[in-house]
């Protein structure tokens, strides 16, 4: 039997992965995305979630029947549904005994020295306390993710701050295809990039995602986490159970090997 490895792990799920097409929250996704993430947790990991969704947890709540379209109506939707969306999170955690805490804070923090260094204070107190940190941008001051990435980008700067093992990246498609699978039904998924180049990058804009930022924003994370040496793993969040295979070293979506 193998032994146990202790592994950080950062695992961002976007919008597409937590909200129906309807725009409603998909309650069973988060409920079996919670139950592995606490499976993980009690196994002895230390598990930080990036999580988008404000938005669209908030407009559902508001009843709207699309998602809004000027930057002030994003910001007031994701401030109501920052609220209902920890609200979640706590009620379905505490049902395996996980205690969460919330992080919420912006680009501009994170490219500060001083702030940087008293938020990895921060999670590392949280994960010494055995606390999953849920961590979001503080989409009702900055604006930069709530408009183009979706939380992307700050899944993997959260991981390289915090010196993470792995990040996987929850999605609505099955990892990087190199055309839109929706369409072409001989679309080839790409299961293991070793190098970032033009011709990766060129994939993204077919790859079908329906979140904000679509793949392009996933292949620019990945960059980020490779180059700090973290391996990325981007997967369909329809099942989050696959997160157990990913760490057992098995072919899951697509995996980005980090720079030597």
């Amino acid at each position: 039997m193998s032994e146990f490895v202790k592994k950080r792990i950062v695992v961002k799920v976007g919008t597409s992965s937590l909200t129906h097409k309807s725009g409603k929250t998909n309650i069973a996704r988060m409920e079996k995305l919670v139950q592995v993430l606490a499976d993980l947790h009690n196994m002895g990991h230390e598990v930080i979630l990036v999580s988008s969704g404000a938005v669209g947890v908030g407009a559902g709540k508001l009843g709207l029947k699309g998602k809004p379209a000027s930057t002030m109506e994003l910001q007031a939707a994701a401030a109501i549904g920052q609220g209902e969306l920890m609200f979640l999170y706590d009620k379905f955690f505490s049902e395996y005994g996980v205690i969460v805490s919330q992080l919420l804070f912006t680009t501009e923090e994170l490219e500060d020295d001083d702030s940087r260094l008293h938020l990895l204070d921060t999670f590392n107190q949280l994960l010494k306390y055995e606390s999953i940190p849920i961590v979001n941008e503080n989409d009702s001051v900055s604006v930069d993710e709530l408009l183009n990435g979706d939380n992307d980008c700050l899944s993997a700067t959260v991981a390289s701050l915090v010196n993470a093992d792995l990040l996987v990246m929850l999605t609505d498609t099955d990892g990087l295809y190199d055309s839109n699978p929706n369409e072409n039904e001989n679309a080839k998924l790409i299961e293991v990039v070793e190098k970032i180049t033009p011709e990766i990058k060129s994939f993204a804009h077919g790859s079908g995602s329906r979140g904000t930022g679509g793949f392009s924003t996933k292949i620019k994370a990945a960059e980020i986490a490779n180059n700090a040496k973290i391996p990325v793993v981007i997967m369909n969040g329809e099942k989050p159970s696959r997160i157990y295979k990913v760490l057992e070293g098995k072919s899951v979506g697509t995996k980005f090997l980090p720079c030597e």
